[in-house]
């Protein structure tokens, strides 16, 4: 009567994918706890193995206990992706940046969940163009799905460093009409293990997946798969015209016993596989608190589980609940090979957001494999540096090759990119001048491209296609804006995702920002909040006044 506790090890992100390590480090411990997951509906869930368990019936909101509770992991035992902060490039010797794009929320909900505890979270946990993405921009979008989003490019005086400027890159997918929506065949894969019992993990992921499923069409189809001490399937793929017995299989979820997953993720997919059609959106949802025990114990097969899935248009999505046991590293490596998003649900205004409001970018896809490619002009700009997306980066090579995993921008979605740029001749330059290459490059003619500063390519497929379709347009000085002017009508947006950038960075330990400080923040903030319909702006401001005062995370 054993079961197998699996713990993630290290896994890096290499060239904005799963490299061929990044799901390794899987250990396998034995335990001594005996668990079943069943009856959660009308005669008994299959299982792949059964384990006898004792147990106490609960209603309502409570929880069946299976055993002794699990004890909640200590503050500071999340697991975050290591990558150090993106550094200065010199145009001369590095001219081309290349990245994948990110639409994944999760680290903000971590650093807000942690400055709502009074505590700094871990400088891991701050991964810059999540908090930017996080938020809405309001960018000009297409009209058309053949070309799915079109760049929109501003630059404006950088606040913390003057004399150096910010290059803000938007794009906004095309938005769906009704009428134009596929259908959906999701299945939930949940962790019910005892370490889901509290309030903010299990109940709360039952009443997050009942917002999702209220928004789903009466012919979409759900399909529920557990796992525990056992893996079940709880609903077997039910259209939603049926919502009742749907919203019974949630309510009926229980937590308990250890996190050995058997058949979980074999399972999910093959209920996918069951109602598959290609015309359809064809997506695994997996929820969990960060025991990512799904049923494939070599990090080899589970890589290649994932892609194979991928390849013939089942996806793989991430939600994470809790705190204090998240394993964050394996969310990103897992969602990211999975053509997925990941997210980190710490409130039911958070499944609201991410569910509800932003439903159609969170499962409609309208390109796949979107990277994007800044080329500097050594004549205007001395040095660079994109602010974010570490985890993100791929090789100048890797931008034409679509064998390489990029990431999906999903119906009406926003990106945003920022460069902070230090213009040629400016005394801010990181590196100084090079003699030689100086005096080399003195002696050249003058070209015609003295009015450019950049140029931004983007490659996309869209997502029946795996052949790369490619954008391209220069960034000049006819993009420059005063960054607190009104007349420019997306100034709002570009100072708002400058003041999230400076607070990710004061965040991160403010190795280039300088001495521009929180109250800084908030004044550029409160500049351009806006409407604020659901208040998330209203939000960010105070999490700025919360940051003066947190105290630095207990290990």
């Amino acid at each position: 009567m054993t079961c197998f506790n699996l713990l993630w090890g290290q896994i890096r992100m290499v060239r904005g994918k799963v490299a061929g390590a990044a799901l390794a480090g899987i250990i396998l411990t034995g335990c001594a706890v005996e668990t079943e997951v069943s009856n959660y509906q009308s005669g008994s869930v299959t299982t792949t193995h059964s384990a006898a368990a004792t147990s106490s019936t609960a209603s309502g909101s409570s929880l069946q206990m299976y055993g002794k509770p699990a004890q909640i992991a200590p503050q500071g035992r999340d697991r975050f992706p290591v990558a150090a902060s993106g550094s200065v490039k010199r145009v001369t010797e590095e001219p081309v940046s290349t990245f994948s794009v990110d639409v994944d929320t999760a680290s903000y909900s971590f650093v807000r969940r942690m400055l709502e505890n009074g505590q700094m979270p871990q400088k891991d946990a701050v991964r810059l163009e999540e908090l930017i993405n996080y938020f809405n921009y309001d960018y000009p979008s297409t009209n058309s799905a053949e070309r799915p989003f079109k760049p929109t490019i501003r630059i404006a005086p950088s606040p913390w460093n003057r004399g150096n400027k910010l290059v803000h890159i938007g794009i906004r997918g095309y938005e769906l009409d009704t009428n134009e929506k596929p259908r959906s065949n999701l299945v939930f894969l949940l962790d019910v293990s005892g370490s889901m019992s509290t309030p903010d993990r299990l109940p709360l992921l039952v009443k997050s997946l009942r917002l999702l499923v209220d928004t789903l069409d009466e012919e979409d189809t759900v399909a529920i798969v557990v796992y525990a001490g056992a893996a079940g399937t709880v609903l077997e793929p039910t259209k939603v015209v049926d919502k009742e017995d749907i919203l019974d299989a949630l309510d009926r979820l229980r937590a308990g016993g250890s996190t050995a997953g058997g058949a979980g993720l074999r399972r999910a997919y093959a209920l996918a596989e069951k109602e598959f059609d290609e015309d359809a959106v064809n997506r695994v949802i997996l929820a969990t608190d960060g025991d990512f025990n799904v049923g494939v114990t070599d990090h080899e097969d589970l890589k290649r589980l994932i892609g194979e899935k991928r390849k013939t248009g089942i996806y793989l999505s991430i939600l994470g609940f809790g705190q204090g046991n998240l394993n964050d590293r394996a969310m990103q490596a897992m969602a990211q090979h999975g053509n997925g998003n990941a997210a980190h649900i710490d409130t039911l205004s958070e499944a609201r957001k991410v569910l509800v409001e932003e439903a159609s970018s969170t499962l409609f896809p309208i390109a796949k494999d979107v990277k994007i490619q800044v080329e500097f002009n050594p004549k205007t700009v001395a040095e660079y540096r994109l602010i974010g997306y570490e985890t993100r980066a791929l090789r100048r090579e890797d931008f034409r090759n679509d064998r390489i995993d990029a990431g999906d921008i999903g119906a009406g979605h926003t990106v945003t990119a920022i460069y902070e740029i230090t213009p040629t001749g400016s005394r801010n330059q990181v590196y100084g001048e090079s003699r030689y290459q100086h005096a080399s490059q003195s002696s050249k003619p003058a070209h015609s491209f003295g009015n450019e500063y950049a140029f931004l390519k983007i490659r996309y497929k869209l997502p029946k296609e795996d052949r790369s379709r490619l954008m391209a347009t220069p960034i000049t000085k006819a993009h420059e804006s005063h960054i607190a002017s009104s007349a420019d009508p997306y100034s709002r947006d570009t100072r708002w995702a400058t003041a999230v950038a400076a607070f990710g960075q004061i965040l991160k330990g403010r190795q280039y920002v300088g001495e521009y400080s929180y109250d800084d923040v908030i004044e550029l903030a409160r500049s351009a909040k806006g409407e604020d319909e659901f208040g998330y702006r209203a939000e960010f401001i105070n999490l700025a006044r919360l940051a003066r005062l947190a105290s630095p995370m207990s290990r």
